[in-house]
């Protein structure tokens, strides 16, 4: 048995065609694009990168952009007014702030500052309760949501089943764990600490990786059939890697995302979705 590939980059290129049409409709009757403002602050080379895919993916559907700019030794108060800003322009409808930080510019700083209703990257702790209570206004983290969205392109069902995510993290591991809860699957979250952790994951239905060690989950901890979704990154070598051993355990599950290919293209799709939903949210009448 060989495990179907789920392909994220054809997911999100048909749903940036689908945000592309929705777009143009959200700005010929409200006149206004939606847009998102990032804020960088130099001295982390990835960030770049990601920054320019951001870039392209918003400009690709006729959604706005802009690039905040400071520098690696600005201070706190720089951050925080720059943020406040963003928080009172009607142009804006979605912020980010690109992470790592430097070490003297906690996370805490954007989070205290950041308007909720424009943390597209659902950061926020007001967005975090909300998504844990399950309350319909709430912004989701965009990687999480990628994945479900995945699951649901690829029809997977939910209901149910049992769903076990490796890695509790507050942007990936547990906020995914929240949203497969919301879909009435049974969820139990592994970690560091987890006794026998391949007697847990041999229980899975839904199988998520997001723990950070390159090919953690291998074959032998996978049960027979099951739907795995991989959201590590990890460089070996000159390779990109998944928390997942691809290969082995593809001979063992039903379905499996690839990395790359899988659920990281997705993420800046599910951005674009969520500033577009904080831009409906900023205009009395949500477009039917």
């Amino acid at each position: 048995m060989t495990a179907q590939l789920m392909d994220g980059r054809a997911i999100a290129k048909t749903m940036r065609g689908e945000i592309a049409s929705s777009v143009a409709g959200f700005v010929k009757q409200y006149d206004h694009i939606p847009a998102i403002a990032v804020v960088q602050v130099e001295g982390d080379p990835a960030s770049v990168a990601y920054v320019r895919q951001i870039e392209k993916s918003f400009v690709g559907v006729g959604m706005g952009f802009t690039l905040h700019l400071l520098p690696e030794t600005c201070q706190a108060a720089d951050l925080v007014e720059l943020i406040q800003g963003l928080n009172v322009d009607s142009a804006v409808d979605g912020i980010i702030v690109q992470m790592p930080l430097p070490r003297h510019l906690p996370q805490s700083l954007v989070t205290a500052a950041l308007l909720p209703t424009k943390d597209v990257d659902g950061i926020h702790p007001l967005n975090a309760g909300k998504l844990l209570q399950g309350a319909a206004d709430y912004l989701a983290p965009a990687t999480p949501s990628g994945g479900m969205e995945l699951l649901k392109r690829y029809n997977i069902p939910l209901k149910g089943k049992r769903a076990v995510v490796v890695g509790r993290s507050n942007v990936v591991g547990r906020p995914m764990a929240v949203l497969l809860l919301h879909q009435n699957a049974t969820v139990t979250i592994c970690h560091s600490h987890t006794a026998d952790l391949a007697a847990v994951t041999r229980e899975a239905d839904i199988l998520v990786a997001a723990i950070g060690k390159p090919a953690i989950i291998t074959a032998d901890m996978v049960k027979p059939g099951a739907v795995v979704i991989d959201f590590g990154v990890n460089l070996v070598g000159e390779h990109m890697v998944g928390d997942v051993d691809t290969m082995g355990v593809s001979e063992v599950a039903d379905f499996i995302t690839p990395v790359p290919g899988g659920t990281g293209p997705m993420t800046n799709v599910m951005l674009m979705l969520n500033t577009l939903s904080a831009a409906e949210r900023h205009y009395p009448h949500k477009l039917a």
